[in-house]
């Protein structure tokens, strides 16, 4: 697919997300073969909130990967540009203080959190670099930033597996489970084309935030990003 068929207008971008809310979740869990929970737990840890601390969760979804910070202690709120995940999570986690928000614009004040996470949602912007610049400006100095975002292999043999399974197993099964399957041929080309560990870590630095690292998980095919405010 070409660089500007993946370069969908935000809009078509939210109309996708709005047909896949309902069954959102459970897609997930059964393309990722479980593992979307280990890797939320690894989020959890890496934000690592104290009670009472701000978190941003951003493309949040059906506010699955907010919860945890709820149970932690942390005021989060979960962020998304689509409505139709937002109504999704607001009938499971009707506590959770929902909030419709474009990723580079956010409708927060400066220096408002005091740490902001996005898990799988950074491909989706359509600038990641200003999005990135818009996440540094809503956290406090000194404050972190967390990216759990699909990567690439680091071993060639499994590389070649795993883009077999994400150019021809992943959408076939999405045909089976998912209320919009065509929207999980975007994923894996969008998956594809995204840029390396050390390319999304020098993304997250030219957007302002200091000391990126990364850790990869699952045999890297996705990879935990901080970095400090």
């Amino acid at each position: 697919m070409a660089r500007a068929e993946l370069d969908k207008q935000p809009a078509d971008v939210r109309r996708m997300f709005d047909t896949v809310a309902r069954r959102y979740d459970l897609t997930n869990d059964i393309l990722s073969f479980g593992q979307d929970r280990r890797w939320r737990k690894e989020v959890l840890a890496a934000v690592d909130p104290s009670y009472g601390d701000r978190v941003l969760d951003l493309a949040a979804g059906t506010g699955t990967s907010s919860q945890p910070f709820e149970d932690a202690g942390a005021q989060v709120v979960p962020c998304d540009f689509s409505i139709g995940m937002l109504q999704v999570g607001k009938q499971q986690f009707p506590h959770l203080p929902f909030t419709a928000g474009d990723g580079t614009k956010l409708p927060f004040r400066d220096a408002s959190f005091d740490a902001v996470t996005i898990s799988f949602g950074l491909r989706n912007i359509v600038d990641p670099v200003a999005g990135l610049a818009e996440m540094r400006r809503v956290t406090r100095p000194g404050g972190r930033l967390v990216v759990c975002e699909f990567s690439h292999p680091t071993w060639a043999p499994w590389r070649t597996v795993y883009l077999e399974y994400l150019m021809k197993t992943l959408p076939a099964v999405a045909r089976a489970v998912s209320s919009a399957p065509d929207a999980y041929v975007y994923l894996a080309e969008s998956i594809r084309a995204w840029p390396d560990q050390a390319g999304l870590a020098d993304l997250i630095a030219e957007a302002g935030w200091t000391r990126p690292e990364w850790r990869n998980l699952s045999g890297s095919i996705v990879t935990l990003h901080r970095a400090t405010a």
